[in-house]
């Protein structure tokens, strides 16, 4: 069990882990800090968190777990404003869904106390943001990656191992490059080609009416484009590389299928669509979670 908590970000992400860590019994005490006040204080109201702290640094003192749940492209002011309350004896770890520049961050901001930080992506999340929206099941059965460095310690790759099995996770171990490049595909590009889509249709002089007779199958394609915009911009830019990689990628097999349409095949166009129905219909969630 740990004495407390610090997190940082009382949001979905930070509040889901706290109310997890309390429903399991493995934190005595959580002190929380957000940019907005009001924040804080809804988690405070809501249980997540037991006191509110005035900054990051002071959620940090006295605590023996650090969790930094904001926007990636907070991190290293987030990590520099911590470092001097940061010991040896912490884990600090964070929940971004980019790993490389998040690591980054960390060097510059961290320094002399980087050994102490584990990254991890939990492989979970909603469509809305908010610490109204936290659960202390949403971590349950889902995958957790952990990106640990040469300058972690395996003692703290152990722990953090620990802490995210004990509220339910399925942890398993990634190095950083391998984290950006394989999210790029199966999470990051699937929510911008959602913005994307969702886009072309509402900008088109009928887009309105469209939208009115959408049913379940854009409902379905389009639940991840309703994601935090502050939140994907920062994933997206962090990532937007092996993204772009992966668009292409992406774009080639579009051409592909409007080939199909333009040649009028239509035996060919059935194959190529049989053949992504079998991949898509063996595809089991359980092997990495549900991208988010």
């Amino acid at each position: 069990m740990f004495e407390q908590l610090g997190l940082i970000g009382c949001g979905l992400m930070g509040g889901s882990f706290a109310l997890a860590l309390k429903r399991a019994k493995l934190v005595k005490r959580v002190v929380g800090y957000s940019k907005s006040p009001s924040t804080t204080e809804r988690a405070k109201q809501l249980g997540v968190i037991d006191v509110a702290a005035p900054s990051a640094l002071l959620a940090v003192s006295g605590a023996d777990l650090v969790l930094i749940a904001v926007p990636v492209g907070a991190s290293e002011q987030t990590f520099k404003a911590i470092r001097h309350g940061i010991t040896d004896q912490m884990l600090v770890m964070d929940v971004g869904s980019t790993k490389g520049d998040v690591i980054e961050a960390a060097r510059r901001g961290l320094q002399d106390q980087l050994s102490s930080f584990v990254p991890a992506h939990p492989i979970a999340g909603k469509e809305v943001a908010g610490v109204e929206h936290a659960d202390a099941g949403l971590y349950t059965g889902r995958q957790v990656v952990l990106t640990p460095i040469k300058t972690t310690l395996r003692s703290n790759v152990q722990r953090a191992t620990q802490v995210w099995s004990g509220i339910g996770a399925k942890v398993r171990t990634m190095t950083p490059d391998e984290h950006d490049t394989t999210f790029a595909a199966v999470s990051h590009l699937p929510h911008l080609i959602a913005f994307a889509f969702t886009s072309g249709i509402a900008t088109q002089p009928q887009g309105e009416r469209f939208l009115e007779m959408a049913g379940p199958g854009f409902r379905d394609f389009t639940r991840i484009a309703a994601s935090d915009p502050a939140v994907w911009r920062d994933i997206l830019m962090a990532n937007r590389e092996k993204v772009l990689l992966q668009s292409q990628t992406f774009r080639d097999a579009l051409r592909q299928f409007e080939a199909l349409l333009a040649s009028s095949d239509a035996q060919a166009l059935e194959n190529a669509i049989a053949a992504v129905s079998q991949v898509r219909s063996q595809w089991q969630p359980g092997a990495m979670g549900s991208p988010e």
